[in-house]
């Protein structure tokens, strides 16, 4: 299904030199969903394009105005090999323009989305002189005179040119043919300058295709470098929260042990040592002994 309707597929400037031209394209949302569109050119520095993104509602219609900038040099025959292109996707209900985002238009993104191309064909004004080549350079073409029977019977001079001029004019001649047919040479080899604007123009989406690949993995990158920072904090910690482990268990056994020793001090010392039983009792026996006697 056709998401936009674009008028006209060509945009026809009229050139003329030192001076801007403008051409105008209607645009008709056909579907009955929000639309993004974006425009693109081969020559973005020559073009200015109003607005070059926005949002159209369903069965809305939107104008886009092309500006080419004032030229100093004409193309050659006038020809123009600058193309358009004009990018839709489908949008969520409510989306305006500041929520247009580049990735939208993206390939990879697997949304539905319509490219449509459009051509650049120029024309000179109406009052411009006719140009002629001669030997080799743009000249204009000088009106003829005409000369009335009356004139030359009042002269009595036959109004011709002198006879000097027309090896001139046929020189003229032989030089114009030599440049048309030059020209039909170039003509003929410049044939596959389209193929090289189609392949220059998805060379630059390719670019930007992997200007975004290159964003986008930048950015993993950097969160993969903010969470390796992380979890080397966190090892860090639990590092040292086991070296304060084991320098807590280090420390209660080292108390156990002394509680262990001092216990045993305790025990040692309960009650009156036997070599001071024996001595008490040795003297109360001499002490008995003593009395008895």
């Amino acid at each position: 299904m056709e998401l936009l309707e674009i008028q006209p597929r060509e945009l026809k400037f009229t050139f003329e030199l030192k001076k801007q031209s403008s051409c105008s394209i209607h645009v008709v949302n056909k579907s009955d969903q929000y639309l993004a569109f974006k425009v693109k050119t081969t020559s973005p520095k020559r073009y200015c394009v109003r607005p070059n993104t926005g949002v159209i509602k369903p069965k809305a219609e939107c104008d886009i105005t092309v500006t080419m900038q004032a030229q100093r040099v004409a193309p050659p025959n006038m020809q123009c090999k600058d193309k358009f292109l004009i990018q839709s996707t489908v949008v969520p209900y409510g989306t305006t323009e500041a929520d247009i985002r580049s990735d939208m238009f993206a390939k990879d993104s697997g949304k539905y989305q319509e490219e449509k191309k459009l051509r650049v064909v120029l024309s000179g004004p109406a009052h411009s002189p006719v140009l002629l080549p001669l030997n080799g350079l743009l000249k204009q073409d000088p009106c003829p005179e005409i000369f009335s029977q009356e004139e030359q019977l009042l002269s009595g001079v036959e109004n011709t040119p002198p006879a000097h001029a027309v090896p001139e004019d046929l020189e003229g001649f032989k030089t114009a043919k030599v440049t048309d047919k030059s020209r039909a040479a170039k003509d003929v080899e410049s044939r596959p300058a389209k193929d090289v604007d189609e392949l220059k123009l998805m060379k630059d989406i390719a670019k930007e295709k992997i200007g975004k690949d290159i964003e986008e993995l930048n950015s993993k990158l950097n969160l993969l470098e903010l969470n390796l920072s992380e979890a080397k904090l966190t090892i860090t910690r639990l590092k040292e929260e086991r070296s304060m482990a084991t320098q807590e268990r280090e420390t209660l056994k080292h108390e156990l042990a002394m509680l262990r020793k001092n216990s045993h001090m305790r025990r040692v010392q309960v009650g009156f040592p036997f070599l001071f039983v024996l001595m008490v009792a040795i003297i109360g026996i001499a002490v008995g002994y003593l009395m008895h006697s």
